[in-house]
């Protein structure tokens, strides 16, 4: 009996853990920009304009490649539909490292957007589906959790082939080799995802409902956990998505949307983007003048986001949302005001200043990694009725992904125009109007059922009052 549990235990984590790669691939090609900058500017000889476009591109390919998603996954399935995001990353990251002019490599990485964006919307639905109902939970936090490690990594090989290049006197450095090995581990993902099974949810939704029983005998769940899955799977399917209609009809609905749409821009004007998109730069104008030191200084980050993430799986749950909200904004806030402040003095008369203004990012990492990276996911998949559900979190993570190309797209920008201090105390000091958003309008879910919430906010009950 124990060897059966740890063989069903084995099968469902193999599972987990080949569908959370899409984090993985999420997380590198969001992390691996940052290293290659540099180096790109110099092959290409484009100015800070040209490289916020390289940025973006991915994002805005990542808000394309959402849209798309629920049509997809609807069509094709969740596990053909991961499997073209995967042929999309690998093609995407091998276009990247061949591009032979900036305007190639936009258009690569905006390719290579479309695979993020797809896998965004598709891997966590995936997981939420196949998962047993006692580990869902944790399947879908290793999905977010890789997203971190992924970033880590990026900042990992980052630093290996930015000193490379350095050693070896290469002028555009090994840029190319940063953005194409991303195409390894998609590589693996697609030659795993062959093995997995579709999702049974998506299995009784098109008829096959044998099909998706089968799914669960081969994960090995007993015959009275893949009853409660069947039943709770036709409960569900009694409830049609009609999330169009909502929209045009019931504007209660509509608050929800505009809520989870101001989640979403509150979390990327939080600045969390600015850091690991343009980390060395960062390092540089804190007076870190040599690569590897800028390099060193990103995996520092990486791992500190990826540290800081546990505290909120953690605490979530025993403190609430808010109250790890409020803690997290007002260390964001006083962070960055603090790094704009140290920017502001003079660092070649006083390099110490420099490391104050990291030591301060780093604070701003762990605020913002305990609070809003993974909170704001988990309240808008909280505020949504299910008949609307899907359209809902589309729009919530289209806006994500919109609010972040913005970001991405204009802080060298700002940082010319404004100034490096002033730049950071933007991002600063707009957290105490966050702050102030949460008290008038988010609603605390902790321990409140998806269906009580649904029937707060159907009742026309303030927002800030749903999980009561």
């Amino acid at each position: 009996m124990q060897t059966s549990i740890s063989k069903q235990k084995s099968i469902v984590y193999f599972i987990g853990f080949t569908a959370a790669l899409a984090g993985l691939l999420f997380g590198l090609d969001i992390g691996v920009i940052s290293g290659a900058l540099e180096f790109i500017q110099k092959d290409f000889s484009v100015s800070d304009r040209i490289l916020e476009f390289i940025v973006s591109a991915l994002l805005w390919g990542a808000v394309f490649g959402t849209l798309i998603s629920g049509v997809l996954s609807n069509q094709l399935g969740r596990k053909k539909t991961m499997l073209v995001s995967a042929v999309i990353f690998i093609v995407g990251s091998l276009y990247c490292s061949i591009s032979s002019s900036a305007n190639e490599l936009i258009f690569a990485r905006f390719l290579l957007g479309i695979a993020v964006g797809v896998a965004s919307f598709t891997a966590p639905l995936y997981l939420s589906e196949i998962s047993p109902q006692r580990v869902r939970g944790s399947m879908i936090s290793m999905y977010q959790l890789m997203i971190t490690i992924g970033i880590m990594m990026a900042y990992f090989s980052n630093m290996y082939f930015g000193t490379t290049a350095i050693i070896h006197d290469q002028v555009g450095g090994h840029w190319r080799v940063m953005l194409g090995v991303i195409a390894f581990p998609a590589i693996l993902m697609f030659l795993g995802m062959l093995i997995l099974p579709e999702s049974p949810r998506w299995l009784f939704l098109k008829g096959f409902q044998q099909h998706g029983i089968d799914v669960f005998r081969k994960m090995l769940l007993p015959e009275e956990d893949i009853a409660s899955e069947v039943a709770e799977i036709e409960r569900n399917l009694q409830q049609k998505q009609n999330g169009f209609r909502l929209l045009l009809t019931n504007s209660h609905f509509r608050r929800a949307i505009l809520l989870g749409i101001s989640l979403q821009f509150i979390q990327q004007l939080s600045g969390i983007n600015v850091v690991m998109y343009y980390a060395p730069r960062i390092f540089k104008i804190a007076g870190f003048a040599s690569t590897s030191g800028q390099m060193w200084g990103t995996v520092i980050i990486g791992i500190t986001n990826m540290l800081a993430t546990f505290i909120a799986i953690a605490f979530v749950d025993k403190l609430g949302r808010k109250p790890m909200m409020y803690a997290g904004f007002v260390v964001m806030g006083l962070s960055m005001i603090t790094v704009g402040m140290f920017l502001n003095m003079n660092l070649e008369e006083s390099p110490v200043f420099g490391y104050y203004a990291i030591t301060a990012l780093l604070l701003f990492i762990i605020g913002f990694a305990m609070s809003a990276g993974p909170i704001i996911w988990i309240i808008c998949s909280e505020i949504f009725p299910l008949g609307g559900r899907d359209l809902g979190i589309t729009f919530s993570t289209s806006a994500n992904w919109i609010s972040n190309a913005i970001i991405g797209g204009t802080f060298l920008t700002m940082l010319s125009k404004l100034g490096n201090g002033n730049t950071f105390f933007f991002y600063g000091s707009i957290q105490a109007l966050f702050i102030i958003f949460f008290m008038l309008f988010v609603p605390e879910t902790k321990g409140i059922s998806l269906e009580h919430i649904e029937s707060n906010l159907l009742s026309g009950k303030a927002l800030r009052k749903i999980g009561k």
